[in-house]
């Protein structure tokens, strides 16, 4: 991972949709029969991250979901998964907006505007 904050940014965004993505995949199967839920653990991924010195030491890793499956085999919860969509997508936004800050106190450094 780069070093610096705009690096754990960029990680942390690339982290969010790794998980945007599985709860894609888990709501697109969740009427598939023994389709076993996928969940990103961008969370500790990310404390890794930060753990971790030097570029390209940090992964986010994809696990089966540990839900109990219902009796056609399929362990996706719909309603866990839209609630999980909508918190990716406030995490997503929040860190999009602070690397963009990032961005302008580069740009203002270098005799930009803040604007």
């Amino acid at each position: 991972m780069s070093d610096g904050i705009i690096g754990i940014l960029q990680f942390a965004i690339d982290g969010v949709t790794a998980q945007q993505n599985a709860v894609a995949n888990n709501i697109a199967n969740s009427a598939t029969p023994n389709y076993t839920a996928t969940e990103v653990s961008f969370e500790s991924s990310l404390q890794n991250a930060l753990d971790l010195p030097g570029p390209g030491t940090a992964t986010t890793t994809t696990a089966p979901s540990s839900a109990t499956p219902a009796t056609n085999g399929n362990n996706v919860r719909l309603s866990d998964e839209l609630v999980a969509a909508q918190a990716d997508t406030l995490h997503y936004q929040t860190i999009s907006e602070s690397l963009n800050a990032q961005f302008r106190l580069i740009q203002g450094a270098a005799g930009g505007s803040y604007a």
